[in-house]
């Protein structure tokens, strides 16, 4: 039944796409097409070749089915999107899986692999404003990525004893579907996920379906906000899944390992972490809340894969709290290019250690004035607004990003601090955003040249003494 829905769907994408291909704007019908490649890349500066040039991706239909059994990853994939030139071929990212069949609007379509790039040249060019559907069927056992990225650990696509844990950031997405993989490219989903009967398949928004036939059950899953490539998580595994909604009445669901002890916890702290958040920083971005905790040693960090922070075990409630402000900073807010990462992790940092605060724990400016006398001077190093690849995740990203917007809110008071925050959130909602855009944001709400501040806790390589 769920299988049927998606090929009627998908068919009725295609059909859209071929008619509006099949008519351009009126001033790009009177002017001679000039149908180029899309770049293979959008020169992000520390992943020069993730997302691509030429189109501008509006939603994705994935329709997949795992085997742990023999950890084969069978899959259909389509992307509805906007052509923002004449296109004689376009790229997407995509490594690791064999490619069956690349369709565009329907049709066969020619395709060949460079890399973690498959270009696809499509029958006829795609003129400029036009909306095309990309269809890629594929199969494989992906693997995941590692290097010195994420903590030397691996992301990505990580198998498990009873399915998979999925957590992509910052470029891993592309290990297990096609897609334009960078943030500054969001889209909505629909997840179809087929797996073997006893299993759940856990991922973004809101479960709009769950169907078992035979020995086989198929979850759908559908986010109708737009969502960053590296946010998608079709995790897999035995779940107890816990349903309900906040005290303030957002849905919430919960899916935690059997396994792992002290996950009781975690939906009254999902829910109760929720709320708050909302009334600090603003209304809640999306449809739902929740949490997923799988037991996977493996991996040591959590991720805030949107609607459902992803948890490798039971983490503490300050973990909780740091991936829930992540919703609304880093998720619904994202960033620009991969360099200004701090405005995730900082400001994630900062609310965790805020909620501490809020609970009668230690205050903000105490963990603040802990860490700036007892970090080392390899600490005050990298450049919070800019540290470079390999140390992106860096914790002077997270707790000299963290302490920032502690001085930040010491200097300018509380009350712009916090508008400032809830500004931020609304202003650039489902959007993208840059550090210099928030220190404009910051002068205007706060009336001050903050010029100097900014300069002295983001861009130098030492230690602020004045500021």
């Amino acid at each position: 039944m769920v299988l049927a829905q998606i090929a009627r769907w998908t068919a009725a994408l295609s059909m859209v796409a071929a008619m509006t291909f099949a008519v351009a704007p009126s001033s790009a019908a009177a002017a001679r097409p000039d149908f180029r490649p899309g770049a293979p890349g959008l020169g992000d500066p520390y992943f020069p070749l993730e997302g691509n040039g030429g189109y501008d991706a509006q939603h994705y239909s994935l329709n997949l089915a795992y085997d742990p059994a023999t950890k084969v990853l069978r899959g259909t994939v389509h992307m509805l999107a906007r052509a923002t030139q004449d296109l004689s071929r376009f790229d997407l990212d995509f490594q690791q899986l064999t490619v069956r069949s690349v369709t565009v609007n329907g049709r066969q379509a020619a395709y060949a692999r460079d890399g973690q790039e498959l270009v696809v040249t499509p029958n006829a060019g795609l003129r400029r404003h036009s909306v095309f559907d990309v269809g890629v069927t594929y199969d494989g056992i992906p693997q995941p990525l590692g290097g010195p990225i994420v903590f030397g650990l691996p992301y990505g696509w990580i198998a498990t004893e009873d399915g998979v844990l999925v957590a992509c950031e910052p470029n891993a997405a592309s290990t297990w579907f096609p897609s334009n993989d960078h943030p500054s490219d969001k889209a909505t989903y629909s997840i179809s996920v087929t797996v073997p009967k006893g299993l759940t398949a856990a991922s973004n928004g809101v479960l709009a379906a769950q169907v078992t036939h035979g020995d086989t059950t198929t979850f759908l899953w559908n986010e109708l906000r737009p969502m960053a490539s590296y946010l998608v998580t079709t995790t897999i595994g035995r779940f107890d899944v816990q349903k309900g909604r906040t005290p303030d009445g957002l849905r919430e669901w919960v899916a935690t390992d059997p396994t792992v002890p002290g996950t009781e916890v975690v939906f009254q702290q999902t829910a109760d972490i929720t709320d708050y958040w909302s009334e600090l920083f603003g209304r809640y971005p999306f449809e739902e809340t929740g949490a997923i905790v799988d037991n996977v040693p493996i991996v040591g960090f959590s991720l805030e894969t949107q609607t459902k922070p992803l948890y490798s075990a039971v983490r503490s409630e300050t973990t909780v709290a740091h991936e829930l402000a992540h919703q609304w900073f880093g998720d619904s807010v994202s960033v620009r290019t991969w360099q200004h990462i701090w405005l995730n992790e900082g400001f994630a940092t900062f609310a965790q250690r805020y909620w501490t605060e809020h609970t009668g724990g230690e205050s903000v400016q105490a963990w603040f004035d802990r860490q700036y006398a007892t970090r080392p001077e390899s600490f005050w190093l990298p450049k919070v607004a800019d540290p470079q690849r390999d140390t992106m995740f860096d914790t002077a990203v997270y707790n000299r990003g963290g302490m920032t917007l502690q001085a930040l809110r010491v200097k300018i008071g509380d009350e712009p601090f916090f508008r400032l925050l809830r500004t931020w959130a609304a202003d650039h909602r489902y959007g993208l955003a840059d550090t210099d855009e928030f220190i404009t944001l910051a002068e205007k709400i706060s009336g001050r040249d903050l010029t100097e501040f900014f300069n002295v806790w983001l861009f130098t390589p030492s230690k602020p003494v004045t500021w």
